[in-house]
């Protein structure tokens, strides 16, 4: 029986960027044992010096313990496999699972399937991103490819490799603002100067039930004031031109300062995913809600799917209110904050006139909050 949740963590990067390297390297830290990789295809990972043991079902035993397998199918197959394989004793532990995807691929799909798929959504929990980013070839990836850029939006964490192999410090901390204006709400891990271990790439989450504990900020990356926030915002429009793929990407953050019912919250939440779901890359939030204002409720949702919301014991600091932080690709702000606005009844929203109501749902839920 699983008592609580397994964390995942994705591990992404577009083709080239050290996934394979830091996959070994994390592999050898004692904090990660008993851990499952999955990978794509078993040729791009070099981590034949691990291996001690293969099976014809597509399960590798590496030499520390952990578990290596393929994406048999689909992922949820291969997660629910794992399931099973706990559940009956064919695996005596299983800590952690990291997913490698392709370097081509968009990570949505990937956290699609470990935070709604209601066979899995009990099983497993997810503990975050870590995307890489090759520092040689970094910004004209970023150029030409818009899944770099979605792979460093919906990042926890941001890793640079081959920063050696860079001479010029003002490209390197060209790129390092660049992937801070992309997404400000992640720390940029430099990988030659910094001790990527578990501590540093590991825990992203809001709560780990292990510890009982929840630490809001760093979960949202908040600064104390926003400030990295709206640094963020205003550097991606300096750059409309220079970079066509970074300047669609918008992170901001929504803060209401009191309770709030559940209905208007799940109207925000319904709306928002029926007009624009495809545009919202990653949302995070945590939300006072009136009808128990002790119990701070957790979201999180990516594109079109939200995760269960769940309740939080109690309040991890003395911060109330709700906070959102939405990581968006050619999502109008203005609509978003409109939005909120309404179902929040926040003084200060405009009303709309009724020939806007029959086109525009925030129109509509604009005229349901000002009635009695």
């Amino acid at each position: 029986m699983i008592l609580a949740p397994i964390p995942v963590s994705v591990l992404t990067g577009f083709l080239g960027a050290g996934k394979t390297t830091l996959l070994n390297r994390l592999l050898k830290d004692p904090a990660l044992a008993d851990t499952a990789v999955i990978i794509n295809e078993f040729g791009d990972v070099a981590i034949d010096h691990l291996l001690v043991e293969s099976s014809s079902d597509g399960i590798i035993q590496l030499a520390d313990g952990c578990l290596c397998c393929t994406v048999r199918g689909e992922l949820v197959d291969t997660l629910a496999d794992l399931v099973d394989r706990l559940q009956t004793g064919r695996i005596g532990t299983l800590k952690r699972v990291i997913v490698e995807t392709t370097g081509l691929a968009d990570p949505s799909p990937v956290l699609q399937s470990i935070m709604g798929h209601p066979a899995l959504v009990h099983a497993y929990r997810l503990d975050g991103v870590i995307t890489l980013v090759d520092a040689v070839n970094g910004s004209s990836t970023l150029d030409n490819h818009v899944e770099a850029v979605r792979q460093v939006a919906v990042a926890d964490r941001i890793v640079v490799s081959k920063t050696d192999l860079v001479s010029d410090r003002e490209t390197l901390a060209a790129l390092t603002e660049r992937l801070e204006a992309i997404n400000p709400s992640a720390p940029v891990i430099d990988l030659q100067t910094t001790q990527a271990g578990y501590a540093t790439l590991f825990e992203c989450g809001l709560y780990n039930p292990e510890t009982k504990t929840a630490d809001v900020r760093r979960w949202l990356g908040e600064e104390a004031d926003h400030a990295r926030l709206h640094h963020g915002h205003e550097h991606g429009h300096h750059h409309d031109h220079e970079h066509r793929h970074d300047s669609r990407v918008r992170t901001f953050s929504l803060v209401h300062d009191r309770p709030v019912p559940f209905s208007a919250i799940e109207t925000f939440l319904d709306l928002l995913r029926s007009t624009h779901g495809e545009k919202l890359l990653r949302m995070k939030g945590i939300v006072e809600l009136a009808d128990d204002p002790s119990l701070p409720l957790v979201i999180h949702g990516v594109q079109r799917l939200l995760h269960p919301p769940a309740r939080l014991p109690f309040w991890p600091d003395a911060t109330r209110g709700t906070r959102l932080v939405l990581i968006t690709l050619d999502m109008p702000e203005d609509y978003v904050t409109r939005l909120f606005a309404a179902v929040t009844n926040t003084p200060g929203v405009d009303t709309p006139d009724r020939h806007a109501m029959q086109n525009n749902p925030l129109a509509i839920v604009g005229m349901r909050q000002s009635g009695p």
